[in-house]
């Protein structure tokens, strides 16, 4: 069994410590020519494939890199806005990569609170359950 993230949570629901062992396993690096066969939208802040499916690129991969340069988010290095560089026909043929997108900083927050959620929430059954299993048995026949 493998361990990907750690988090440390306290009882206030606060993120206190996060470690990622992130090993990206799925990366995919292929070369377009124009019209791009696969669909592009945007997706947090990222370009993510919506459609199209095909050697070993799957939909919900993000896009990582431009001709060997990483992008940024869903602007290229040159602060072009990725959807409008590809689909301009003189930016063809074009090397992309595609992978699995590391979660930013608000997402682990909002992993971690969630995981707070649901300690509490086991927390609040266990008290319930206890409870019932004191009072008896509530049901036909009782």
């Amino acid at each position: 069994m493998a361990i990907f993230s750690v988090y440390v949570v306290n009882k206030a629901g606060g993120l206190i410590y996060q470690y990622d062992n992130y090993v990206p396993r799925a990366e995919a690096e292929k070369t377009f020519s124009y019209p791009l066969d696969l669909v592009l939208k945007i997706h947090d802040e990222k370009v993510v494939v919506s459609f199209g499916q095909r050697d070993g690129i799957r939909v919900g991969h993000a896009l990582l890199s431009i001709n060997g340069v990483d992008v940024n988010g869903k602007f290229t290095a040159d602060g072009k806005e990725i959807i409008e560089y590809l689909k301009d026909s003189t930016n063809y043929p074009v090397s992309i990569r595609f992978g699995r997108a590391r979660l930013s900083s608000n997402e682990k927050l909002m992993l971690a609170s969630m995981f707070h959620s649901c300690e509490l929430f086991d927390q609040n059954l266990k008290g319930a359950l206890e409870i019932a299993e004191k009072a008896g048995n509530f049901g036909p026949g009782s």
